[in-house]
Parts: C-alpha cells; sequence; structure tokens
C-alpha cells in the first residue's frame, strides 16, 4: 500500500488539534480518548442489519456441521484469536469447531512477522489446511480493509463455496466487496494516527463478540442468558455451573450437585433431570433429538 493510498483511509486519517496531545496533562488526554471511545458503538450500531444479516447465514451453516473461521494480520488476527480461544471454555465448542488464524501463525500474537500480512498466499495455505469447504465460514478482519492476508482468506473460501464475511473499518473497502456479507464499521480517525488498535480494535471486538455470542444462542448454546454449555474445567466454572442450574431450576443445593454428578458436569443435561423429572441417559436422548435446544427438549 502506497502512502498517498494509505493516507486516504478514514483510520488513517491525521486529526491536527491533537498535535500537541504530548503536552496535554494526562487527565485531559484520558477524557479526549474517552470521549472518542464513545463513538465506537454507534459506528457498530450503523451495521446492525448487516450484522445480523450474516449472523444468520453463520448458524445455518454451522447448524450443519460448518466451522467459523477468523483470518486477520496483527490487532485483528489476534481479536480472531481471542474470540475463537473462548468459545470452547464458554459454549462447549468442539475442537476447531471455531478457528482462528493470524497472518504469520502462532508466534504472531505476541510478536511481529514482518511481511505475514502482505501475503494472500499465505491466507490460501493456512485455509487449504483446514479443508475449508461449502459448510464453513471464513470471516476476513481488517481495519484497513486493505489487508491482502484478509483478502486472500476471504477469495480462497469463497471460491470453495464457502460463506464469507469481510469485517473492516473504512468505507468501500475491498475486503467487503470480495466477501458476501461486506460489514463496515466506520470509526474514523484514531487518537494516535493509524493505530488501529484503538478504536478500530475495539468495534472489531464488539463485532465478534456478537457474532459468536449469538451464533452461539442460535445453535442453543445458552438457555435465555444462561450459558448451559459451559465448560467446567476449573473451580470458578464448577461453581458458575451450579449457580447456572439454580437460577434455571430453583432447586436446593443438594438435588443441583446431584444432577451435575449423574450428568458428568453437563448443565443441560443436569437442568432437564430436574425440569423434567427424567434421569441423566433420557435427557441425553432428547438434548439429542433437539438438536441441543434445551427449551426444545423441555417443550417436547
Amino acid at each position: 500500500m502506497n502512502p498517498d493510498e494509505l493516507a486516504s483511509l478514514a483510520t488513517e486519517a491525521f486529526r491536527p488539534e491533537l498535535a500537541e496531545i504530548d503536552t496535554l496533562p494526562t487527565a485531559e488526554i484520558a477524557r479526549l480518548m474517552n470521549a472518542g471511545d464513545q463513538s465506537v458503538p454507534a459506528a457498530v450500531a450503523d451495521q446492525l442489519p448487516r450484522i445480523a444479516a450474516a449472523i444468520d447465514a453463520i448458524a445455518e451453516r454451522m447448524a450443519r456441521g460448518g466451522r467459523l473461521v477468523y483470518a486477520g494480520a496483527g490487532t485483528a488476527g489476534r481479536l480472531g484469536v481471542l474470540d475463537a480461544s473462548e468459545c470452547p471454555p464458554t459454549f462447549n465448542t468442539a475442537s476447531g469447531q471455531v478457528v482462528g488464524l493470524i497472518a504469520g501463525g502462532p508466534i504472531a500474537m505476541v510478536e511481529a512477522v514482518e511481511g505475514a500480512e502482505d501475503s494472500a498466499a499465505l491466507a490460501e495455505a493456512d485455509l487449504a489446511a483446514l479443508g475449508i469447504g461449502p459448510d464453513d465460514t471464513v470471516v476476513g478482519v481488517s481495519a484497513s480493509g486493505r489487508t491482502p492476508y484478509a483478502i486472500g482468506a476471504v477469495e480462497h473460501a469463497r471460491a470453495r463455496g464457502a460463506l464469507t464475511v469481510g469485517l473492516s473499518c473504512n468505507p468501500g473497502s475491498a475486503l467487503a466487496a470480495a466477501a458476501e456479507h461486506g460489514i463496515e464499521v466506520v470509526t474514523g480517525p484514531e487518537l494516535i494516527t493509524g493505530s488501529t488498535r484503538l478504536k478500530a480494535g475495539t468495534a472489531q471486538k464488539l463485532v465478534l463478540n456478537m457474532v459468536s455470542t449469538i451464533t452461539m444462542i442460535r445453535l442453543g448454546k445458552t438457555y435465555g442468558n444462561l450459558m448451559v454449555d459451559v465448560r467446567a474445567s476449573n473451580e470458578k466454572l464448577r461453581a458458575r455451573s451450579h449457580r447456572i442450574v439454580a437460577l434455571a431450576t430453583g432447586a436446593p443445593d443438594a438435588e443441583i450437585e446431584a444432577a451435575l454428578d449423574a450428568t458428568d458436569g453437563e448443565v443441560k443435561q443436569a437442568i432437564l433431570t430436574l425440569l423434567a423429572g427424567v434421569d441423566a441417559d433420557t435427557a441425553a436422548g432428547l438434548l439429542t433429538k433437539s438438536g441441543g435446544h434445551l427449551r426444545a427438549a423441555l417443550d417436547g
């Protein structure tokens, strides 16, 4: 990307009124930064119809066994990896069901990998290794909307029949144009010129939160606003599992512990045994029949 093209991007614009920000008191810099951050949710709100349409399409594919794959470079890539890594403990997703790819591989999470973001071929190789197909979704993430790695990922996936989403923070981006679902959250110039880990990064995090969370709601990973597919992998999550069953059923502590023991800690099954008055095996069968949707299992 040449300097003139870079300068034309909204995320790279220079704010002359902040040219002497380094001379201001810390409290004033914090106030300016906070004031700018308040524009981010409004920018996301402008794209809600596009975000919702993308989520419905993603959920439809994942319900058929497809995977959700994020692909980006730098901050955008790290945010995708972060979102993907939080899905197993929060929603008990299977290994490889939600994947985060970052240009340059895992080392790029903590170190810059020179030239990785400029390589569409690297993205194609990363996706080829996953065997991307028609039931999968690839979300390219790039603040500029011009990153070759993100665009290459979307183009490779689309050519193989996968659903594609392009998330950028500039209008008229090449990434959004390359994807079936283009989402452009225009956050404007940053406090520090070109530092898109700031407002643009915050916007990307908000959208990725929506994509994964609402997709999982659509897939039956929640019961109301309770994380009934939580994986109890530590003491905090075991306590949370108990509390979720309590909130869903109102049962006494002893009955909750007995239900969790009988279902090997599976929260959905435990709730079903208590609310439907069935044993663990019957609860498991009802959930299988309902495709994992607790509410549907209870209605049935």
